[in-house]
């Protein structure tokens, strides 16, 4: 693994980091949205750590932690398995995915299937030259405001997690029931809400795949891509805090100075360059078509556990400060909750290693 980067990673990172607006046009413009997906179909046909240093930069460089979820939503589990998986009329989406002209949302949770995702209950019946769709998804990160989603139903009863099949539904198809947002803990920039199946016609071209293989894939990427974000994330928040500490005083000294502030600032760097370590290890793997279940699984747990660690860190160097939204450092607190949770929770990345490990 070359650990230096290249003239052209670091003026794309410079150019992303430094864009200054952020909304969702401007990340298709910036190549975020369509960052993984191949020139041909409208992309920027970056592999995996490329990727991920493209979200770093947005992460560090865009306050709205939440809006750069929403594109990797978008990108890794509804525009990757279109262009991984997808037919010739599927993969016409692409151009307008990656410039932002649509917007995809990922419909796999439901009720009582999160992370297992075995016990679907959203069906697809055969019927005359397509399927009709019946269940309800229950958290659809961008799911209120999509275009395209990416969808999982049982086609086989019989066969388990085996036995799904992933589709490509557009929206405004009779029987596709979207709800408003609703409300979360922090990264309110994502939209996200309910999806609901209700005898929803789709033609057999609306098939994307063996629902398994391709829900792994989008979540492959994503657990090694996306969280980069936090990376970017983690570093402009120490920044930050250095220069807090450096010009606070308390007891006619800098905070800087007193001895557990300043470890506490090390420990803080210390995560982020373990995890970030991890994270890259994680994307080469995949860049080299290694196995990268068990690299994915410790990198997104490492990075998710360090994001909250050094957002509750801040919030203890800036004190009373830290506790007031007018600051905006409580906001990484409540951000960064989220990726305990999102892509697979803490548990099943320990879950994943341990059975890598042969455990």
């Amino acid at each position: 693994m070359e650990f230096g980067q290249t003239v052209a990673q670091r003026d794309r990172y410079q150019t992303i980091r430094d864009a200054g607006e952020y909304d969702w046009q401007r990340l298709g413009e910036l190549g975020v949205l369509g960052a993984a997906i191949p020139v041909e179909h409208g992309g920027q046909g970056l592999g995996a750590l490329d990727t991920a240093l493209v979200f770093e930069a947005a992460g560090y460089g865009c306050h709205d932690t939440g809006l750069i979820f929403a594109a990797g939503a978008h990108l890794f589990a509804t525009a990757l398995p279109i262009a991984e998986f997808g037919s010739d009329s599927q993969k016409k989406k692409l151009p307008a995915l990656c410039d932002g002209t649509l917007i995809g949302a990922n419909a796999m949770t439901e009720p009582d299937a999160g992370s297992d995702i075995g016990a679907l209950k959203t069906t697809a019946v055969r019927k005359d030259d397509g399927y009709v769709l019946n269940g309800m998804k229950s958290f659809v990160s961008n799911g209120p405001i999509a275009d395209v989603y990416v969808t999982y139903a049982v086609t086989d009863p019989n066969a388990g997690h085996l036995g799904t099949t992933g589709f490509v539904v557009d929206t405004g198809t009779p029987g596709l029931v979207r709800s408003e947002p609703f409300g979360k803990l922090g990264m309110n920039g994502c939209a996200a809400g309910t999806v609901e199946f209700r005898d929803c016609v789709v033609p057999d071209d609306a098939v994307l795949g063996n629902g398994s293989l391709v829900f792994q894939h989008g979540m492959l990427w994503e657990r090694a891509c996306l969280f980069a974000i936090y990376l970017g994330v983690q570093d402009r928040l120490i920044e930050r805090c250095i220069r807090h500490v450096k010009r606070r005083k308390q007891f006619g000294k800098r905070l800087s100075t007193f001895q557990s502030v300043s470890n506490r600032i090390v420990d803080m760097k210390l995560r982020l360059e373990s995890a970030r370590l991890l994270l890259y290890k994680a994307c080469w793997a995949i860049d080299q078509d290694d196995v990268a279940v068990l690299p994915a699984a410790l990198s997104k747990l490492a990075v998710s556990q360090a994001a909250v660690q050094t957002a509750l860190d801040a919030v203890e160097l800036f004190g009373g400060r830290g506790y007031q939204t007018d600051e905006g450092i409580e906001e990484h607190l409540r951000d960064a909750v989220g990726g305990l949770l999102f892509s697979g929770t803490s548990d099943i990345q320990r879950q994943l290693a341990a059975l890598e490990l042969g455990l």
